[in-house]
Parts: structure tokens; C-alpha cells; sequence
């Protein structure tokens, strides 16, 4: 799949508010579509050359207002079913920020954007000098045994240091303002950093609870 360049992403995009789906740019996100609106929106999508969606977290759940700052993916591959829905995957292609929404007769929300400053989203990925697995995994096995959460640890253990943090920040069950804070994390190293101290904070706070009981 060809990378996107700078100068083809588009001012104006549709956007779709899902809070706490993260989408990063250079993983996948997988999307069950059904709402008449977003059926709307990928038809509409389909013609455009980019193949654009803005993911983006809502201020909280069931409220209209949206974060500022979301990640654009490009629909790389889609699947019709028998009854309607359909079942899409996004790439992450780059961060933007919100501008204002546009007015139009569209179903969906569609919005204006800005792409500066987060030019290093479209280059090769980003590594982390400063990651250190033998005290993340321990960590994490702590994390997903309170959870009840289980995933491929040897693939985690080899996983190139983006595609693990990304993907931890993406699957761990955290808050709509916590998932935001991965997002905005202006390196790979601050996601990490954030990313741990969620983990440890949610550790601690369970250990609180049990105390108390």
C-alpha cells in the first residue's frame, strides 16, 4: 500500500466518533459498520483518492463534543455482509486537529483540518531507546491477569518497539481522557512513559480497592 504524502491530505475530512477506539498512526483498526450514517460515509469514502476516515474520541461518552485531536486512517480494505453491514479496517495514517465542522447535508460529521505538526506521523516509524522489556512485560502480565486479559506474549516479546507500544496503548482497557493522553503523546517515548504510568496507576488503584475490602 502506497504511503500518503503531505501534499495529498485534504483540509476537509469525515469523521467518526468512537469513544475509546484508538487509532495510531501506522497500526490497523478494525470496524463493524451498521448505523445508516457511516454506511453513508464509506460509500462517500470510496471515492475520494486518499480513503480518508478521522477517528476521533468524544469529550466522554454520550456527550456531542469532540476531542481536538484525532488520528486519520486510510480504508485499506472492506467487507460487505449479507444483511448491510460492513466490516472495515483503517491504516493510521496521521494525527490532525480539529479546526471547526463543517456544515453540509451529509449524515456524518465532517470537519476541517490541520496536519501540521505532526509531519513524523507520515514518516518511518519511530523507535525507543529507552524501553526496557524486562520491566514492561512483568508489568503487563500483572495488568492482564487483574484484568482477565490474555494475548500473545511471546509475539509481544518480539515485536518491534512501535508496534508494541501501539498496540498495548490500543487494546488495554483505559479511559476515553487516558486513551486521548496515548494519542496526543508527542513521541513514542512519552506514549510509552504514559502508557506505564496508566498501567501502574490502575495496578495501584486495585490494590487500594482490595484493601478497603
Amino acid at each position: 500500500m502506497r504511503r500518503i504524502a503531505a501534499a495529498d491530505l485534504p483540509d476537509i475530512i469525515p469523521v467518526f466518533p468512537l469513544p475509546g477506539a484508538l487509532l495510531l498512526p501506522r497500526t490497523r483498526l478494525p470496524l463493524h459498520l451498521f448505523e445508516p450514517r457511516y454506511l453513508a460515509m464509506l460509500e462517500d469514502v470510496l471515492k475520494t483518492s486518499t480513503r480518508l476516515v478521522g477517528m476521533v474520541q468524544p469529550m466522554r461518552e454520550g456527550d456531542p463534543r469532540l476531542h481536538s485531536i484525532g488520528c486519520a486512517g486510510r480504508l485499506t480494505s472492506f467487507t460487505e455482509l449479507p444483511d448491510g453491514r460492513c466490516m472495515i479496517s483503517l491504516t493510521g495514517a496521521s494525527r490532525f486537529r480539529i479546526t471547526e465542522e463543517v456544515e453540509g447535508f451529509t449524515p456524518y460529521t465532517r470537519c476541517l483540518v490541520r496536519w501540521q505538526g505532526f509531519e513524523a506521523d507520515l514518516g518511518p516509524a519511530e523507535t525507543d531507546a529507552g524501553l526496557n522489556r524486562a520491566t514492561l512485560i512483568p508489568l503487563l502480565r500483572r495488568f492482564f491477569d487483574e484484568r482477565g486479559l490474555s494475548t500473545d506474549w511471546d509475539g509481544l516479546q518480539e515485536a518491534e518497539d512501535e508496534p508494541l507500544i501501539n498496540s498495548l496503548s490500543m487494546m488495554c482497557p483505559f479511559s476515553v481522557e487516558d486513551k486521548q493522553a496515548l494519542l496526543e503523546a508527542p513521541s513514542l517515548l512519552t506514549r510509552r512513559e504514559t502508557l506505564v504510568t496508566l498501567i501502574e496507576f490502575a495496578l495501584r488503584a486495585g490494590n487500594d480497592e482490595e484493601m478497603r475490602h
